[in-house]
């Protein structure tokens, strides 16, 4: 490593800049305390419009990282494994606590069901084959902060709930996969334009308080079908 004194002006913007972006990523675990902080008091919308913004920082983090080298430029930090600390707080914990405190599921089965969330979460992390060669996801990837939205806006009774947390928990160690809509080569330009008319729609239902219009619902509910049908064509394959 050379001396701090031989590093051109050029040089040193650079491995600020790069610092940067790991303070950037960094910031989805301060979204993700303001989202709890959200929860406990049972402000349910902005409790995910916290969780929206630490996604919209988890999808933009890892393109400025390619861009100026960070992993070279930064040998010390870990980019991934920072990343993996956020987005456990902000894909899994924290939504694990709305799900168990929310008053969407059995009361009996609340607290179990979050716990559950929180483990098998805890456990997808670890998994060092998550992800495939193309960029899709082996099982359910602990997106439990949507699996969390998609609770609270369509309000279903709460056995189905609780049948539906226990199946995804169940997908996270299945042999299927999910399509990854950024990286995806596969349809990336048709994934990008239904993910962001995903974003617009969870707006509308933020905007609405968690109650949008039964057009939005229906929707949201089609696009989730759309790519959970898309990781299963990669399964079919």
């Amino acid at each position: 490593m050379e001396p701090t004194g031989s590093r051109t002006p050029a040089k040193a913007l650079h491995i600020a800049a790069a610092f940067a972006v790991h303070v950037f990523t960094a910031c989805g675990a301060a979204c993700a305390l303001l989202a709890l902080m959200a929860a406990v008091a049972g402000e349910w919308p902005k409790m995910f419009l916290w969780l929206g913004i630490a996604l919209i920082i988890d999808g933009v983090d890892g393109t400025l990282a390619r861009q100026l080298r960070v992993a070279e430029v930064l040998p010390r930090w870990s980019g991934d494994m920072l990343d993996f600390v956020v987005d456990f707080t902000t894909y899994v914990f924290v939504p694990a606590y709305a799900m168990a405190t929310g008053g969407l599921l059995p009361r009996p089965l609340a607290l179990p069901l979050g716990l559950t969330v929180a483990v098998t979460g805890a456990l997808y992390f670890a998994d060092r084959r998550m992800k495939t060669p193309d960029n899709y996801f082996r099982g359910f990837p602990a997106l439990w902060n949507i699996a969390a939205f998609y609770l609270f806006v369509l309000k279903p009774p709460p056995w189905a709930g609780a049948i539906a947390i226990a199946v995804l928990a169940a997908a996270t160690f299945a042999s299927i996969h999910f399509v990854h809509p950024i990286r995806v080569p596969r349809w990336r330009l048709i994934n990008l334009a239904v993910l962001v008319l995903w974003g617009l729609l969870a707006l509308v239902a933020l905007a609405q308080n968690l109650d949008p219009p039964g057009w939005v619902a229906a929707a949201l509910s089609a696009i989730a079908i759309y790519f959970v049908i898309a990781g299963l064509l990669r399964t079919a394959d």
